[in-house]
């Protein structure tokens, strides 16, 4: 039986969600049975063999339905492999993604017992348009890597795999 990953994410305007779904379907390109859902619809977590977690960071803080999902299902989450990303850097240069790793740390340090066994960082989407004044004067941007998004799911994919055995032994 394949292993049962959920991959929730938190996103306001979809480029989030967008990349949960490049994730899952990564997953399931390597075997695995990826469930993919809005943080804030995942009601239990039962039947999953891991879990990945992905959000937006906005302001400094990780999106709110992420660290909902956190708080109410930390027990459960401590006893399953996790892995989570965040997106926000307007640009992968090392130090805005330091900055947005920092924030995500932050984050995820208000759960403890959590213990992500791969944390990274993916870069953010703007469009002004979409975007409140001031921040509609923000230059147009999507700094995803796709490639770097499609080996971190492989890589991903790989150690649950891995834990999944590891159990089964």
């Amino acid at each position: 039986m394949r292993a049962k990953v959920l991959v929730a994410y938190g996103t306001k305007h979809g480029s989030t969600s967008e990349v949960a779904s490049a994730i899952a379907a990564t997953l399931a390109e390597e075997g695995l049975q990826a469930d993919l859902r809005p943080a804030g619809d995942v009601r239990d977590l039962t039947g999953y063999d891991g879990v990945v977690l992905g959000g937006a960071i906005y302001m400094s803080r990780l999106h709110r339905d992420v660290r909902r999902l956190l708080k109410r299902f930390h027990g459960e989450l401590s006893q399953l492999p996790v892995a989570v990303f965040a997106m926000g850097p307007l640009t992968m240069e090392p130090k805005d993604v330091e900055g947005a790793m920092k924030q995500l740390r932050a984050a995820l340090a208000k759960t403890p017992d959590v213990r992500p066994f791969a944390v990274t960082i993916f870069g953010g989407v703007v469009h002004p348009a979409e975007l409140p004044f001031p921040f509609r004067k923000m230059p147009e941007t999507d700094a995803r890597d796709w490639d770097a998004i499609e080996a971190w799911g492989k890589e991903v994919a790989a150690s649950f795999v891995l834990s999944r055995v590891a159990v089964a032994v």
